[in-house]
């Protein structure tokens, strides 16, 4: 392992005796122990984490497979659950409108007294000056 002590020693760049763009040979020759060092640490921790890498991704694969397995089913029931509920709030939904747009029986008005609005009338705005407040 090279100590770091040794790093701050490392010339950052061309020895100051060297003129201009000659490099020291012991510092290039330190750079490449450094590097081939660093390059056999990380092979090192690349084999050694293969297999347990490999055993996680395939436990995690193994769970989603169970985990596609079991949503099946409970995706289908959800499906069947949801189509009966869907059809009786349309059913009720249906009944409502058709209760709605019945004519009103009994209300206090006079027999045979027509509204003089249609029903699609618009609610006056309550914010319009003149309406009475609700």
């Amino acid at each position: 392992m090279v100590d770091q002590r040794d790093a701050l020693d490392a010339p950052a760049g061309p020895d100051a005796t060297e003129p201009p763009g000659v490099e020291s040979s012991a510092g290039e020759g330190r750079t490449a122990a450094w590097l081939a060092q660093l390059q056999t640490m990380i092979d090192n921790v690349a084999t050694a984490a293969g297999p347990p890498l490999r055993e996680v991704a395939a436990k995690a694969a193994e769970l989603a497979a169970k985990a596609g397995d079991a949503a099946g089913p409970f995706a289908q029931k959800a499906a069947s659950v949801t189509g009966d509920v869907g059809q009786r709030v349309a059913a009720k939904s249906r009944d409502f409108a058709a209760d709605l747009r019945k004519p009103p029986e009994g209300n206090g008005h006079a027999a045979g007294s027509e509204p003089t609005t249609s029903a699609d009338a618009v609610m006056p705005d309550p914010t319009e000056p003149g309406t009475p407040p609700a």
